[in-house]
């Protein structure tokens, strides 16, 4: 049984006992993947062909200046890989300044880029827009400007990512609120086209527990997961900095993912920095399948020291790094804390 209590509207959870008392099956350790698997680009994302087993990465890019992509069909190739920059900032006004956060999406034949960006004047006046191209590969063809990606309040919003299950086609991004209480919190809605979203809007997750609000009180970056009759949701919280670190939510597979009561959270970090590792602050992960087809693999970036380089923006060395999920006897996703890649 979960021991559950409510917080904010969200169900919060302990987590089964199983997931840190060992019984987790291993992945392959055939894997051999060679860590970093990209320098230099946070807030990875990765695309497989599941015809060819190919990969598509995307990442922020270390100036915040342009949306590159890059092709491989082995994951330690991608560094070597030559990217193609597909979309460069405007000179002035809105998606001029902080490109942050791309995502590539394959929806109805076509390619999607969702992403953040502010306003050379005012760089933090942070809000999503949408990229696409109809080509059959995203680093050809046009991509087009579909605009700002709308929702329920013109605030700082960021971090968009889609998801389809249950027939019905999702958003989930993260958002400040119009009272500004917090930075960021994390809202589901159903999309009604692959650029827009319609009512009604939900938060499911706001920054409240200690662990979130280190520095800044901020949910973001979430990463959706349905295995093992779950819709698993990963999200990112605290400083960009030592103290970035993830955490995960979770709900019944045929809950309504519409009602933030079906949402249960755990109450601890689920992956964070270890110093005995040389990992700091990692998170704003994605998941995509191995290249053997059926291992998943959690995507991220982290550092490997603590002390900047400047600023958590100015310091460009958040590397795109790739680890196996494991899973435990009830199901739940596994991150290993104390292991490394």
């Amino acid at each position: 049984m979960l021991k559950k209590n409510i917080l904010r509207g969200v169900r919060r959870a302990w987590l089964p006992l199983a997931l840190f008392a060992g019984g987790a099956v291993q992945a392959d350790p055939s894997l051999n993947i060679d860590n970093p698997i990209v320098l230099q680009r946070a807030d990875p994302y990765l695309v497989r062909d599941e015809a060819t087993g190919c990969y598509q990465f995307i990442g922020t890019s270390p100036k915040f200046d342009q949306i590159e992509i890059r092709s491989a069909c082995r994951l330690n190739d991608l560094k070597l890989a030559e990217p193609t920059v597909i979309w460069q900032k405007k000179t002035s006004g809105p998606m001029s300044a902080n490109i942050w956060a791309p995502e590539l999406h394959r929806i109805d034949g076509n390619w999607y880029v969702y992403f953040a960006a502010g306003d050379a004047a005012k760089p933090f006046s942070i809000r999503m827009y949408v990229l696409s191209n109809p080509s059959e590969d995203p680093s050809q063809g046009t991509w087009q400007e579909e605009g700002q990606l709308s929702t329920h309040i013109d605030s700082f919003s960021l971090d968009a990512t889609t998801f389809e299950h249950g027939g019905k086609r999702y958003l989930v991004w993260a958002q400040q609120n119009a009272e500004r209480s917090y930075n960021s919190a994390l809202w589901i809605a159903e999309m009604d086209s692959p650029t827009s979203v319609k009512a009604p809007i939900v938060k499911i997750s706001e920054p409240t527990l200690d662990w979130e609000i280190q520095g800044y009180k901020v949910n973001e970056g979430a990463a959706v997961l349905v295995r093992n009759g779950k819709v698993f949701m990963t999200y990112s919280a605290g400083a960009t900095d030592d103290r970035y670190a993830m955490g995960l939510l979770w709900a019944d597979a045929d809950a309504d993912l519409l009602d933030a009561d079906s949402w249960h959270k755990s109450p601890d970090p689920v992956f964070s920095t270890n110093e005995r590792l040389g990992r700091y602050g990692p998170g704003h992960n994605s998941f995509v399948l191995a290249e053997d087809g059926s291992t998943d693999l959690m995507i991220y970036h982290s550092r490997d020291y603590q002390e900047l380089q400047g600023t958590p923006l100015t310091d460009p060395n958040r590397h795109a790094r790739a680890r196996a999920i494991y899973w435990d006897a009830n199901g739940f996703p596994v991150f290993m804390q104390e292991q490394g890649d």
